[in-house]
């Protein structure tokens, strides 16, 4: 991944999950940890529930928020580590449509969706 990535996420069904048409992602979950890790970090967004802006990268970035760590694979997924958080959150191969290999860092912040 060359190039910083906006997915737009949102509560659907009690889940959090995510759209994004241009790689052929439509209500994609957050499961296994990563909702826990929105949970916590959406506590200060209003209405994050209707929607909300995940902003991530492979490297730093000004504003960023929260750095991932990998930890492990997993099925076809792989277990990543806040530090900051003292949480890890599993991601499914949904990742791969972002990055060619499973980073061993990547780099987040979380916002208030902008209006259009």
């Amino acid at each position: 991944m060359n190039s910083i990535v906006v997915i737009h996420s949102y509560k659907y069904d009690e889940m959090w999950v995510f759209d994004d048409e241009k790689v052929g992602l439509i209500q994609e979950p957050f499961v296994s940890g990563a909702d826990d890790i929105i949970e916590r970090m959406v506590t200060q967004i209003p209405d994050a529930e209707s929607g909300f802006s995940l902003i991530f990268f492979g490297s730093p970035f000004p504003g960023y928020q929260l750095k991932f760590d990998w930890r492990r694979a997993e099925l076809s997924g792989n277990w990543y580590y806040s530090a900051d958080l003292d949480r890890e959150g599993w991601l499914c191969p949904a990742l791969f449509r972002y990055f060619d290999v499973a980073p061993k860092e990547f780099y987040a912040q979380f916002k208030a969706k902008t209006k259009l």
